[in-house]
Order: structure tokens, then C-alpha cells, then sequence
């Protein structure tokens, strides 16, 4: 049976540390931190997400700033809202929690933000740094994906990793960060031909598509590690269950190394959105 990589339990002790170093940040600037968290309209998923979020950048002493929007908010509100927290000096991370409505702009919201209040690493600027190895801040859950592949596996170099999805999100920025690593990387997607037999070569597969249980033992070499980032809910026997992309009860029995779902990546993901913050304060100091 596989070791479960148990995302509770790092995303703790990351945390334990942020708050540490919030303290210390405190003391040397006698400033605090400041996330402002944008959340527009009623999606279920996306308010869980903020709570969480704002619950946790309190727990490490993050001040935290919420903005909730109307479904129907226009366009030009939403850009005013993230131009002033640009010039909120108190305000160090701006998150815009996507998706957006579809009358909305999500690539030009995104790339309002000042890129040094970008926490989730998606402005241009950032991705444009994590594709050449240049400094900046980088994603939150492909961040969470290699700290967890690196705690269980130690150096990557050499390594085959098969990033299965392309999205802007998660998959391309995981494969910048395992070629960083000195992995050997393989991008599949719903265009690549025979991606179980890719999957098979791989000694570390990070499954980010968001189509559940797609992933199922007869794409695992025996002994590679699976990273599980999908976050699915499916209906069982009547109840509501959350699945990831891989079929978590047969690739168990074939894999050397596997994330839960829940319990795996998502706990890492908001750890390092709180890392992010810190970073991101740290940044805008004059020194």
C-alpha cells in the first residue's frame, strides 16, 4: 500500500512557521500583514474557499481585508476596488477569487493587481518569472504540489513527472516548477494521444484536470508518487462526496506515495497563499 502524503499535517507545520515569521516581520517593521480577499457572487465552492482562507491568515496573525461583491457587479467596480487595495499601503496581498462571473474579465482583473500584491502568482509578470527562473511570487497549490513531492521524494533531479492538465492555474506552473527541480517533464492533456501509457513512465504524476477518478491504477508504474490535485464533488448513494482525479482506492494499492482527497494538496494550497502574504509584505519593504 502507498504512504499517504498527509497534506493536514505539513500544511500545519508550514503554518506553525508563517506565524513565527509573521511575529518577527512585526517586530522588525511594526507592521502587520494584510490579505484582501475579493470574493464576487454566491458560488458555494468559492465562499468555503474564503473562509478558510481568512479563518487562517487570522490563526498566523495576517490582518485580513473582505470584499463581497454582487454577482451583476460591473466590470469598472470591480477594477476600482482592486486599483484602491493596490494603493492600500496596509493591504500587502490582493486575491481575487476566481472563477468570475462570466460578464466579468478575469485576465484583466488578474492583471490589475500589482504583481508585487499578487499572491496568487497569476499576473503576467509572475508567470513570465516562473517560466524563465526569475524571482517572484508563484502559485499557491503548484507551490503546495513540490514541497509535498520533495518532503516525501527528496531531490527530483533526473525524475520523470507527468503533469496531466495545461491549465494556467496548476499545470503549467507545476511543470515550470519540476523542470526547475531537474525533472524530466511530460504535458498531457484532452488532446494527447495514449495518455495512460505516458502515465506509465512516470516516477511522479500530478493528476490536475478536474474529471473524477480519471486517473486509475492502470496509469501507475508500481512505486510512483501521486500528487492528486483535483477537487470533484460527485453524488454518492445520494450524498455528496469529494473525489479528486484519481481513483484514490486502486492507484492506493500501486503507488509508492499518494495525496487524499480531501486532506492532500487543498491544505497546502492555503498554507502557502499565507507564505505568499508574508513574502509579498516582505517585498514592499524599502529594504
Amino acid at each position: 500500500m502507498a504512504q499517504i502524503i498527509d497534506g493536514k499535517k505539513m500544511s500545519a507545520k508550514i503554518l506553525e512557521q508563517v506565524s513565527v515569521d509573521v511575529d518577527e516581520f512585526k517586530e522588525r517593521y511594526g507592521i502587520t500583514p494584510g490579505l484582501a480577499v475579493v470574493l464576487v457572487g454566491e458560488d458555494p465552492a468559492s465562499q468555503v474557499y474564503v473562509r478558510n482562507k481568512v479563518r487562517r491568515a487570522t490563526e498566523v496573525g495576517i490582518r485580513s481585508f473582505e470584499h463581497r461583491l454582487a454577482a451583476n457587479v460591473s466590470q469598472e467596480k470591480l477594477d476600482s476596488i482592486v486599483d484602491e487595495l493596490n494603493r492600500n499601503p496596509e493591504v500587502h496581498g490582493i486575491l481575487v477569487q476566481l472563477p468570475l462571473p462570466a460578464n466579468l474579465d478575469e485576465d484583466k482583473i488578474v492583471d490589475a493587481i500589482d504583481p508585487k500584491k499578487d499572491v496568487d502568482g497569476f499576473h503576467s509578470l509572475n508567470v513570465a518569472a516562473l517560466a524563465t527562473g526569475k524571482p517572484g511570487l508563484v502559485p499557491c497549490t503548484p507551490q503546495g504540489g513540490m514541497t509535498m513531492l520533495q518532503e516525501t521524494l527528496g531531490d527530483l533531479t533526473g525524475k520523470h513527472a507527468v503533469v496531466i492538465g495545461r491549465s494556467n492555474i496548476v499545470g503549467k506552473p507545476m511543470a515550470a516548477l519540476l523542470l526547475q527541480a531537474n525533472c524530466t517533464v511530460t504535458m498531457v492533456h484532452s488532446r494527447t494521444r495514449d495518455i495512460a501509457m505516458l502515465c506509465r513512465q512516470a516516477d511522479i504524476v500530478i493528476a490536475a484536470v478536474g474529471s473524477p477518478k480519471l486517473v486509475t491504477a492502470e496509469w501507475i508504474k508500481p512505486g510512483a508518487t501521486v500528487i492528486d490535485v483535483g477537487i470533484n464533488a460527485i453524488s454518492v448513494e445520494g450524498a455528496r462526496k469529494l473525489v479528486g482525479d484519481v481513483d484514490f482506492a486502486t492507484v492506493e494499492a500501486v503507488a509508492g506515495a499518494i495525496t487524499p482527497v480531501p486532506g492532500g494538496v487543498g491544505p497546502m494550497t492555503i498554507a502557502n497563499l499565507m507564505q505568499n502574504t508574508l513574502k509579498a509584505a516582505r517585498l514592499q519593504q524599502p529594504d
